[in-house]
């Protein structure tokens, strides 16, 4: 499969601070590549340079089969670019905003015009479209921000951060944008910190941690490669539990962790603890509301690598 994005040794340096150590990245056309990492962990200076909004101080980088330092003016033709924060002109409508974009790319105004109203219909905006966006919600900019990205049709799509600040309802429209931009043959390198979005978006995940790659894998694998599974038991009644503990101590790998007040969470070895619980319940005559065998999680796998909860860092 042709490679959109291709990346070999990238560094990077600003003044006494290693932002990047020597980092590959590769994604295949018509892909998603979800890149997590700790605040400070070179994920924003990675997008900025395959980007060519920066340079490397050494390594390589391939966009679209271009150079990101020697042909830069080619792969900016190719990609659309979203940071973490809208970047609209509040001054402007949001028609105004689009076609000025649309302008700078060298379309025509009869083209820039048109590609603007095709994008606020395709991001539910038409409405807004003749409207300051200093009047615009949070969600609206947004959208707006990644309407943006796409003027130019790009082939590769730089998200960074995008459903940032976003409220739950708003942040499942711009996954379904990203889905169809993916359906359209669009490849999309994803930054993001939340670790739901990137096992729901992405085909493989990148770890990066001081500056480093430290895993890779898809989702699911890399949940494999914790090992192992997770028995989840919600009881039916809290007087239940003392008791439900005692059956997940005999068939866990660790002493069984209570992320709810009526919830136990076990590591266990395999398929065949959850044959033993569930006869082990039944005999008891214990009920349960909630009986579960499950790989971990990807907050799960990310702590495992790094050391860090995602409430600790504050972002992924």
């Amino acid at each position: 499969m042709t490679k959109a994005i291709e990346a070999h040794g990238l560094t990077k340096r600003f003044g006494k601070t290693q932002a990047l150590a020597g980092i590959d990245l590769e994604v295949d056309e018509g892909r998603v590549l979800g890149v997590l990492g700790p605040n400070g962990a070179g994920k924003t200076t990675a997008v900025r340079i395959l980007a060519t909004l920066l340079k490397p101080d050494s390594g390589t980088a391939l966009v679209s089969g271009r150079d990101v330092v020697h042909q830069a003016k080619e792969v900016r033709r190719t990609i659309g670019l979203t940071g973490q924060y809208a970047s609209v002109d509040e001054d402007l409508t949001g028609v105004q905003n689009l076609v000025m974009i649309g302008q700078l790319l060298d379309l025509s105004t009869k083209q820039a015009k048109v590609r603007a109203d095709e994008l606020l219909a395709e991001f539910d905006l038409t409405d807004a479209g003749r409207r300051l966006t200093k009047t615009y919600s949070g969600g609206m900019r947004r959208r707006l921000d990644l309407a943006a990205s796409l003027i130019g049709r790009p082939d590769v799509v730089f998200l960074d951060e995008p459903t940032t600040g976003l409220d739950p309802a708003k942040r499942d429209d711009v996954w379904g944008m990203i889905r169809m931009l993916v359906k359209q043959g669009t490849t999309v390198l994803l930054t993001t910190q939340y670790l739901e979005e990137a096992d729901a978006l992405a085909n493989e995940i990148t770890v990066i941690d001081h500056g480093k790659v430290i895993a890779h894998d898809t989702p699911q694998g890399l949940k494999r490669q914790l090992g192992g599974q997770t028995l989840d038991v919600r009881a039916a009644s809290p007087a239940d539990l003392p008791h439900i503990r005692e059956l997940l101590v005999s068939v866990g790998t660790r002493e069984p962790e209570q992320p709810s007040p009526d919830q136990l969470s076990v590591p266990v070895r395999d398929d065949g603890a959850l044959t033993t619980v569930v006869a082990a319940l039944a005999q008891e005559k214990i009920s349960v509301a909630e009986l579960s065998l499950r790989l971990p999680s990807l907050d799960e796998v990310f702590y495992s690598l790094t050391g860090k909860t995602v409430s600790e860092e504050g972002a992924a």
